[in-house]
């Protein structure tokens, strides 16, 4: 069970990709959250129970993105000082 850091790259931005990511990942029943980034990037922090099963899963919706968004590629780390107090999946401004 760890926390997961993922930047997505490309035209992520005002294209309803964060939209499009917290629905998706609300669906599967995730916790975390989705935030643009200044530098034109967007961040999706995700807590995964099994590692193996939906790390998969997380990415095929991150690299799918939106029907306007042109996702170029996605990394992630696994983060371990996450404080974050929420029961869903939420979008942060």
């Amino acid at each position: 069970m760890e926390w997961y850091r993922f930047v997505s790259y490309g035209r992520v931005q005002h294209v309803f990709y964060r939209k499009f990511v917290s629905q998706a990942l609300m669906r599967e029943g995730f916790n975390g959250y989705v935030r643009n980034l200044d530098d034109g990037t967007v961040e999706t922090v995700v807590f995964l129970v099994d590692e193996e099963s939906e790390l998969p899963k997380v990415l095929k919706i991150l690299e799918e993105g939106s029907p306007m968004s042109e996702v170029e590629k996605v990394e992630y780390e696994i983060v371990d000082n996450v404080e974050i107090e929420t029961d869903g999946f939420e979008i942060r401004y």
